[in-house]
């Protein structure tokens, strides 16, 4: 299309990469053309033609050639600084490198615990069902339900595509197996068909529609498969002997399938079918497995929960259980419930130690900024120099920031090494698994946190240096301002109230976990040890005990079901009224004994008893029911019949997290229990060990006696609380030393910036130790006031937390009295070191120095 005036858009065009010595007399050129021959087509041909080497502009030029200059100049510099002042370098190098290697161990530790049950790949319509129990005393919430729940959710609720029942991973039994001549002891748990379609455990032999179809079938790891078998190819159909306390089977093996990996929470070697498990179990009333649902992709969560969450009237008119969904993989972070409301659970420690890491990481930080001011402090001359050079301040925020983002990557290489030959120390100290990968998430977060650690740890040095005038600096009438000094003590007192906040924690958490140790538990654990009722001795179980009590050394044995700690839920009917928020112990003849109970009221289960099942309540109980004779009084145990025999004293069955609930315990013959429980004499363990050893080798040929020691077991209970104990320790060391490094730094700066009064000082007569007292004066008042800060709120914080347990210390005043006194001598240490270094420096020295 043709126009009186050629295409603007082409002239600007032209303009644009056209030389500006040339753009006037060929653009007056253009316009003749034009006029001779006015066509926008051959008007454009004009201006693309003239696209050429020889008449464009330089886009880069000089300017390109003085960045790179200015880059490589303040490159030069920078590690020309790191040579001349080492010791600042190597305080920031061991400060900077220290706090990334902690952040980057807990950013590992963090993202495996956020990764834990999340690798099924239907993770998103994966959901267990819980249930609400409403008593008088507030909520219960539990995961464990009937046996019949889940094939009644799935025929009942459209929106739920499948529904399994399983043994809770918490029950997990040790079963004897035995294959080709091999006997081994393998983790196993019942499982209803369906369970590959929900759980991403993938199948290497077998078909997921078939496997758990027979009660004869076995499904078993390829680890277990590597264990009973030479030729892993061809094991589908051979049979695998097992048994466990109450049962014992021969079974074919219909599928092999890949262990659980590390991030699984549920650990297991073999599944059987819960046909087999179900057969005994089939009734409403007992909460013996758990319930996985497998919801439609359309599925809205509330809506179904409001659907099924009074289901189970619908079962048991009188139940008290309303039932909700909670998703699978949330367990783990998300278990723990108050009165029917979530409530946090492990989140709470990844939150607090993700707090932690960026507490050190700000610490480490906070070093740089102190120390680099202070360096800075010598290379004024330097920047007044550049000032007056025609430096503008923005150049000079580039130089400061680049060398500390380079200082920051320096340190990154150390902290990667140092977390290298960590790792191994710290995966045994918290059970973990994790390895040093660099993929793209490590990779970008490393480069990420150290260049913002750069930024943060340069931005005050270098938007304060830079600020500073080139004619006061020249001049030597420069002086330092009141801000920067509360600025720079305000620092270090954020940092040493973080360092005595964790001193105190660290204190707290050590007492509670002693106090836990210690308490008695209403029977004395130690001396007594556990292992399996299985192969002759279940067969034998009256024989077995009778020869097992006259061994030298033992003093007693019973048997039981479960353990004796996290004992299974159960049910009481009484005088018209029925509560299932009881604790049940099936136990047999002489527990009470063996574990040195005392009985209140009553006698301990006897021999003579016949007809009616018998039970012994705790004194918990007793006041719950408000039952004023409770011996003689008959009960219903699921709707059979029992009677009181006895009262015991109250003992802790559970962690000192939860209170002493009621219980009771329920006498049960012998093939119903699966561990044996013995009381050795104290002084001849050892001794005696070896003859129970030796005993039950020829008792049970073909098993091993592995037993444990019932306090290992107790102390599993606050495994968590041990490994955050442990875990404190070390960051709040590590805090505590790099804030003594920043300590350290504004002791140099201010022994440097004062260098010439402590000369005046010496000279007029003033002693080494009045000089030390001067300088270390205001560094006391700085720790004093960091004292006064983090006290109060670390009773808030050691108060919370202790509200954890039922049972727990009381905060004593001397607590945070002496992580005060301990935080006052570190600080005196580190501050003493760099004044006595200063007061006894040569004053003629201090004084000649311009």
């Amino acid at each position: 299309m043709n126009s009186k005036h050629p295409s603007r858009h082409l002239l600007r065009l032209f303009r644009w990469f056209c030389h500006p010595d040339y753009v006037e007399d060929i653009e007056g050129d253009l316009w003749e053309r034009f006029e001779r021959r006015p066509s926008q087509m051959r008007f454009a041909f004009e201006v693309f033609k003239l696209m050429r080497p020889s008449l464009m502009r330089n886009f880069g030029g000089t300017r390109k050639l003085n960045y790179y200059g200015m880059f490589k100049h303040n490159l030069l510099i920078t590690l020309r600084g790191f040579l001349r002042y080492k010791n600042s370098f190597l305080i920031n190098l061991i400060g900077l490198s220290t706090g990334l290697a902690c952040t980057l161990l807990i950013y590992l530790w963090v993202n495996d615990e956020l990764q834990v049950d999340k690798f099924h790949t239907k993770d998103d319509q994966l959901y267990s069902v819980m249930g609400n129990q409403h008593t008088p005393e507030g909520i219960n919430t539990w995961n464990g339900t009937p046996a019949p729940l889940a094939l009644a959710l799935e025929n009942e609720f459209p929106e739920i595509e499948r529904a399994v029942a399983s043994t809770d991973p918490a029950w997990n039994m040790t079963f004897s197996l035995s294959a080709n001549d091999k006997k081994l002891k393998s983790v196993g748990k019942y499982v209803s068909q369906g369970y590959f379609e929900l759980f991403s455990y993938d199948l290497v032999k077998g078909n997921i529609a078939e496997d758990l179809s027979d009660k004869s079938a076995i499904v078993i790891s390829d680890k277990l498969a590597q264990k009973l078998f030479k030729d892993n190819q061809n094991i589908i159909g051979e049979p695998i002997q097992w048994e466990s306390a109450s049962d014992k089977r021969i079974s074919k093996v219909t599928g092999v399938f890949k262990a659980p990996p590390a991030s699984s929470t549920d650990q297991f070697d073999f599944l059987l079918p819960f046909d087999i498990y179900l057969s005994e179990q089939q009734n409403w009333y007992a909460p013996i497995s758990i319930t996985h649902v497998l919801l439609s992709k359309e599925a809205n969560l509330a809506v179904i929960n409001a659907k099924i969450k009074d289901f189970m009237t619908t079962k048991v008119e009188e139940s008290e259980v309303t039932l909700f969904l909670e998703r699978y993989s949330n367990a783990y972070l998300y278990g723990n419930y108050e009165n029917g409301v979530q409530v946090g659970g492990r989140i709470q420690y990844v939150k607090l130690f993700s707090i932690i890491a960026c507490f050190i990481l700000l610490i480490a930080c906070i070093n740089f900024m102190n120390l680099s001011t202070a360096r800075g402090s010598r290379r004024v001359k330097e920047l007044g120099v550049k000032k007056a050079s025609g430096a503008t301040r923005g150049n000079l925020i580039t130089q400061y920031l680049s060398e500390s983002v380079l200082m920051s990557f320096i340190a990154l290489l150390f902290a990667l090494m140092m977390v290298y030959l960590a790792l191994p120390a710290f995966n045994q100290l918290t059970d973990k698994t994790i390895s040093l990968s660099f993929d793209q998430q490590i990779l970008f977060t490393s480069i990420a946190i150290t260049f913002l650690v750069g930024l943060v740890s340069g931005s005050y040095p270098a938007f304060y240096l830079s600020g500073f005038s080139p004619a006061g600096i020249l001049k030597g009438t420069l002086k330092s301002s009141a801000g920067e000094a509360w600025i720079r003590k305000g620092l270090v007192v954020f940092q040493f109230s973080i360092s005595i906040l964790l001193i105190v924690s660290v204190f707290v958490v050590y007492k509670q976990v002693e106090f836990v140790q210690d308490k008695h538990l209403g029977y004395n654990k130690d001396n007594l040890i556990l292992f399996e009722n299985n192969g002759k001795i279940s067969e034998n179980f009256d024989t077995f005990m009778n020869e097992l009590k006259n061994i030298p050394g033992v003093v007693n044995a019973s048997g039981m079901t479960n353990g004796m700690f996290g004992a299974p839920g159960g049910e009481l009917s009484w005088n018209g009224t029925s509560s299932s928020n009881f604790s049940r112990f099936i136990v047999h003849y002489d527990f009470i004994e063996t574990l040195g109970l005392s009985i209140e009221e009553g006698q301990a289960f006897s021999r003579e008893y016949t007809g009616e099942s018998k039970i012994i309540l705790n004194r918990s109980a007793v006041e719950m029911m408000a039952l004023e004779e409770p011996v003689g009084t008959k009960v219903k145990f699921w709707g059979d019949d029992a009677r009181i025999v006895g009262v015991v004293n109250d003992f802790h069955f559970s962690s000192l997290h939860e209170e002493i609930g009621p219980l009771f315990m329920h006498l049960f013959p012998p093939q119903y229990l699966n561990s044996i429980v013995v009381k050795l004499k104290g002084d001849e363990q050892r001794a005696t060990l070896e003859r129970l050893d030796d005993f039950y080798a020829d008792f049970n040929p073909g098993y091993q006696l592995d037993y444990h020691f019932l306090d290992s077991e107790y102390e599993q209970l606050y495994e968590s609380e041990n490994k955050v104990g442990l875990l404190s320790k070390y960051f709040a060391g590590i805090a505590i030393l790099i804030s003594c490094l920043g300590l350290f730094g504004l002791a140099a700066f201010t022994a440097e910036r004062r260098s010439k009064e402590i000369g005046i000082r010496k000279i007029l007569g003033s002693s080494v130790f009045q000089i030390v007292r001067m300088l270390s004066s205001d560094f006391t008042k700085i720790v004093l006031a960091a004292i006064a800060l983090s006290l109060p709120i670390s009773h808030f914080i050691t108060k919370s937390w202790l509200m954890n347990f039922a049972y727990s210390i009381e905060l004593k005043w001397w607590f945070f009295a002496s992580a005060g006194i301990l935080g006052i001598v570190i600080a005196w240490i580190t501050v003493g070191i760099q004044t006595l270094k200063a007061a006894m420096m040569n004053p003629v020295n201090s004084l000649r120095d311009e």
